[in-house]
This record gives C-alpha cells, sequence and structure tokens, in this order.
C-alpha cells in the first residue's frame, strides 16, 4: 500500500486499509474531545463533532466512497457512537438520533459530495480528467453518459462500476430536472 496525500491506496484498489486506518483516527479524535469537554450539550457535542470527528471521517470520501456493508458500518460506527453521547439523544436509536440532531448518514452525505463534483466538472469549476460526457435533454434536464468498461473481466467490472467516473454519472441522473440545470452554487 501507499499513502498519498492522506489517502492509503492499495495494489488492489481496496479502500478497506483505509477506511479501517481513518475509522481508528476518528475513534481517537472522538475519545479525545470527550475525554477533555466534559459538557454532553447538543450544540457543544455537535461543534466537536463536526470540526474534530467528521472531518477525518470524509476527508476526501469521493475517491475512495465505500461499497462493501462492512467499510460503510466501520464508518457509520464511528458517528453511531459518537451521537449516542449527546444527552438529549441518547435515548433514541441511531436513525432517531440523526434526524433529531439534523444529521444525515454519512454514506448519505458521501453520495452529495460525489454529486457536488460532477456538477463541478459540468460548470468548469474542476477539471474533467475523466472525460464525463453530458447531454441535455428538454425533458430530462442534463445527463451524464455512464461509459462502458472495455475488458469484461469481472473482478475489473466491480472495481470500474464503484469507481468515482461511473458512481458520479449514476448518482447525478437520477436526480430530477430541476437540479441537473442549476448554475450557481448556492441554489445547487
Amino acid at each position: 500500500s501507499a499513502r498519498d496525500l492522506g489517502v492509503i491506496v492499495t495494489e488492489n484498489l481496496s479502500w478497506t486499509q483505509h477506511i479501517n486506518h481513518i475509522s481508528n483516527k476518528g475513534r481517537q479524535m472522538a475519545a479525545w474531545t470527550l475525554s477533555v469537554f466534559r459538557d454532553r450539550s447538543t450544540a457543544t457535542m455537535l461543534t466537536l463533532y463536526k470540526s474534530m470527528v467528521r472531518s477525518v471521517l470524509e476527508y476526501c470520501c469521493p475517491l475512495w466512497d465505500p461499497n462493501k456493508k462492512q467499510d460503510i458500518h466501520t464508518l457509520e460506527s464511528v458517528q453511531r457512537t459518537y451521537t449516542s453521547k449527546i444527552s438529549a439523544v441518547k435515548h433514541l436509536n441511531y436513525w432517531e438520533r440523526l434526524k433529531a440532531l439534523k444529521l444525515q448518514s454519512l454514506q448519505r452525505r458521501r453520495e452529495r459530495y460525489i454529486i457536488i463534483n460532477i456538477w463541478k466538472i459540468l460548470q468548469g469549476i474542476s477539471p474533467n480528467d475523466l472525460n464525463i460526457e453530458f447531454h441535455y435533454n428538454i425533458r430530462t434536464g442534463i445527463k451524464c453518459k455512464i461509459p462502458k468498461l472495455t475488458s469484461p473481466n469481472s473482478r475489473h467490472q466491480t472495481l470500474y462500476d464503484n469507481s468515482f467516473a461511473v458512481k458520479g454519472p449514476k448518482l447525478w441522473n437520477v436526480l430530477p430536472c430541476y437540479l441537473t440545470t442549476i448554475t450557481e452554487i448556492h441554489p445547487f
């Protein structure tokens, strides 16, 4: 494996090692904040979580967005544990806690970041190094062409289907027409 700009890449392109690493870092940061700050009020806990813990778990996430259930669970468990320490909502189950705290699951946030990156490519804010093609249709709005893999090996197909070049266009294409045609960042 090799570490590049804080992301661990393995020779088989599995993100499990990276996810385990950042999950451990997130747990350590959560434990540190819980040991240093005694206040368990919602405002304090959310501020600490968003700035100190969640930022570790989401760094560069459009690149390494996991597709294995175990990896998703590993990441989500950090948020699940941390939110259970908030006094006002500790009696609720995880999904009710998220709703009460006005938080999204980490999986949903990663999908959002991928969609935002596709929008930035469309608007020319980010480079289109992957040559993602966009097509406009008056009825469906702007859609992405989902590229095909030239060598249909099952292992390569799985890696390719879970890459940003394929996952991003798939998520973009399920957006409603009115969202795909927005050209300003704040309304989007």
